[in-house]
């Protein structure tokens, strides 16, 4: 029986399917740091402060002297359906500002080796999940439409909560389809979101019908833990889902798939892209993989198996089905920073 090359940290095969580039990292030509920060989210604040800065109407600025960095997603999106109508005034143009680099971003993507070719895009991340990212996103792909790119840009449908979660269904190894359910983690910059999925893959065998049966969630930036202290509250609420799957009579495989941000090497080590962690990730001798089972329970009689791959294209493998249609498409993540990846659709 042929080896499943999924059963590697950042598998880059899968049946049908090719992970062609995750994290890829286009320097800024304007400054030093990368292009995709352009189309973050922290961007947007940039964004909306200089506008304030500048071009406020009326004789005062709207959210007064809050800082920009202090005023809330949903306050922003509550200025979009009718609130001051100088605030949205200046949503307004922090969107179009924001619309514009995203479509530039997006453009210098695709003539990359990497991305060439790449006819479809999913729009992930925490950003689109707000009014204001997803007028955003809409605005862009007006643009790119307008300037004949040749690219369609598709929201994420699936909760964003949960995308990071379901992507490892296509990921996971073959010997995980046995059960019932496994265990999945999505380390971000802000969150940790751990749940139980289950890929139902007897019902729909494309993994449409996938979806997270419990889940749980950790707002670390507020608490600013060190390393330790993440993997161990991260291990800890791994931990509290296999008592749960207990609960529930779940038939749960003794694995566990990582979505982490920055580059994963085939060993399991961070090689770059997480300084958005707490602590460091990228040291030498760090094994996240290694400190996470080495906290926690046995499912059955076995410690799980641990794999780690890239949160962009875990995240964008939530959406593989519904992409069958073409042959190479792509995944942005807006959050903390731009997150991407892209893939080729292969013959079965």
């Amino acid at each position: 029986m042929p080896r499943d090359p999924r059963n590697r940290h950042a598998a880059l095969r899968l049946p049908g399917l090719r992970i062609d580039s995750s994290n890829l990292a286009l320097g800024d030509p304007d400054g030093d740091g990368f292009l995709g920060d352009r189309a973050s989210q922290t961007a947007f604040r940039r964004y909306l402060d200089a506008r304030r800065r500048y071009h406020f109407t009326g004789k005062r600025d709207p959210f007064g002297r809050t800082p920009t960095d202090a005023i809330s997603k949903a306050d922003i999106d509550l200025v979009l359906v009718g609130g001051n109508a100088d605030a949205a005034h200046l949503v307004h143009a922090a969107v179009e500002d924001h619309a514009h680099q995203l479509a530039g971003v997006v453009r210098a993507f695709l003539v990359t080796d990497e991305w060439r070719g790449v006819r479809r895009i999913v729009i992930g991340g925490g950003f689109p999940g707000c009014r204001a990212g997803a007028l955003s996103v809409r605005r862009a792909a007006r643009l790119l439409k307008l300037q004949r790119a040749g690219v369609e840009l598709s929201m994420l449908q699936h909760d964003g909560d949960d995308a990071g979660l379901l992507g490892w269904v296509p990921l996971a190894p073959a010997a995980t389809h046995r059960y019932e359910a496994f265990l999945a983690v999505d380390i971000g910059g802000t969150n940790i979101r751990c749940g139980i999925v289950s890929p139902q893959l007897d019902i729909r065998a494309d993994g449409r019908k996938a979806r997270v049966l419990e889940r749980s969630q950790w707002r670390h930036a507020v608490e600013s833990p060190d390393r330790d202290e993440a993997v161990t509250r991260m291990a800890a609420m791994l931990n509290g889902l296999l008592a749960h799957a207990r609960t529930l009579g779940l038939r749960l495989a003794p694995f566990v798939g990582i979505a982490c941000p920055g580059e994963i090497a085939a060993d399991g080590r961070i090689l770059h892209g997480a300084q958005n962690l707490p602590g460091d990730w990228q040291a030498d001798g760090f094994d996240l993989a290694t400190e996470v089972r080495q906290r926690l329970d046995r499912v059955g009689r076995q410690i799980p198996r641990v794999l780690l791959h890239n949160d962009a294209v875990v995240q964008g493998l939530s959406e593989a089905a519904r992409m069958a249609g073409v042959e190479r498409w792509g995944v942005l993540t807006i959050g903390t920073g731009l997150g991407n990846a892209s893939y080729t659709n292969l013959p079965s």
